[in-house]
């Protein structure tokens, strides 16, 4: 018998069939049932965004400073990178101290 032959499908014990049904309804269930209650989403003040700047900034510097030592950059592009990077930190270091952060 052939597992496409449609009495292979009529000839199959029920309870075989039943649990994956089961759990197949389920997850779809579970997948697209209406959320009851949303999350509230909070606005982003300005200084949210600098600290968030701030650290991508940081994050910028040290990489800059691994692949130099790791002998990616020439010392010319290289300092001029890190000065770039570090008036920029400076600049929002300067606004995140105006705005009382």
């Amino acid at each position: 018998m052939q597992p496409f032959d449609a009495r292979y499908w009529y000839e199959m014990n029920p309870t075989i069939l039943i649990p994956p049904i089961v759990l197949l309804l389920a997850c779809g269930a579970y997948i697209f049932w209406p959320q009851q209650k949303l999350a509230a989403v909070r606005e982003k003040t300005r200084l949210d965004y600098l600290r968030e700047r701030k650290e991508v900034i940081y994050e910028n510097l040290r990489d800059l400073n691994f692949e130099y030592k790791a002998g990616k950059y020439p010392e010319a592009d290289y300092a001029s990178q890190r000065d770039s990077l570090e008036s920029e930190a400076a600049t929002v270091l300067t606004e995140i101290t105006s705005l009382g952060g």
